[in-house]
């Protein structure tokens, strides 16, 4: 399988002088397709800064990321976005769900911000709703389709927060502390199904958490601290 995203000698630095903190230092890693990567570290580590970096809204001081093959340190910010929209899907550790909109339009909303910048075919939104409830149907969630954000548990809603990620089938998909708000029940839910879904999208998931039980059935586990991968 082809490595989706490559992290190469990553550096990146806040301040400047006596007050600049190194928050990665070199860091060397990749993802393969379909692969299941779970990186470990305490509070303050640097693993969100990672994630924000390979997910393209914020750049390296140092080093190279290609995500999809694509080198990325030279490409201006149009592209990223196009780049970041086409081929990455966020989980973040609040589900930001839209209150106004029910499950099926929340987990269609980026595939309709896609097609109101570039005009698809003209089935694109009935071809998404068909994709959304199929992820729905996939996590035991399709009897949520119709209902509200305020009317699902936090579980629920963190599961429907994955689906929205997967809708335009990106090549990567980051999960930033995605079971920060859950309890024990609800994470190992969550974590079992983004490991399901990256073995039946093909797509690379990378989940950054401190918590250490997440660890298991992850594919690989990859441990951080203080800017640096340990073993």
């Amino acid at each position: 399988m082809a490595n989706v995203v490559e992290a190469q000698g990553i550096f990146k630095t806040y301040g400047q002088g006596p007050q600049a903190v190194e928050v990665l230092k070199g860091l060397d890693f990749s993802v393969l397709a379909g692969e299941y990567l779970m990186i470990l570290g305490p509070s303050g580590c640097g693993k969100s800064t990672l994630l924000n970096i390979l997910g393209l809204m914020d750049r390296p001081d140092a080093g190279e990321v290609l995500v999809a093959g694509q080198a990325v340190s030279k490409m201006d910010e149009d592209a990223r976005s196009r780049l970041r929209s086409d081929s990455i899907g966020f989980v973040f550790q609040f589900d930001s769900l839209l209150p106004e909109f029910t499950v099926i339009e929340n987990v269609t909303m980026p595939e309709r911000i896609a097609l109101s910048r570039v005009p698809g075919p003209p089935d694109g939104l009935e071809t998404a709703a068909l994709r959304a409830e199929d992820l729905l149907r996939g996590l035991a969630l399709k009897g949520l389709a119709h209902r509200f954000p305020s009317e699902l548990s936090g579980g629920e809603r963190q599961r429907v927060a994955i689906c929205r990620a997967l809708i335009r089938r990106p090549a990567l998909v980051l999960a930033d502390e995605p079971t920060g708000n859950l309890d024990k029940h609800n994470g190992d839910l969550v974590f079992r199904d983004l490991r399901n879904l990256a073995e039946k999208e093909g797509a690379a998931v990378v989940v950054v958490t401190h918590n250490e039980a997440a660890g298991h059935g992850a594919n690989r586990v990859l441990r951080m601290l203080d800017g640096a991968m340990v073993r």
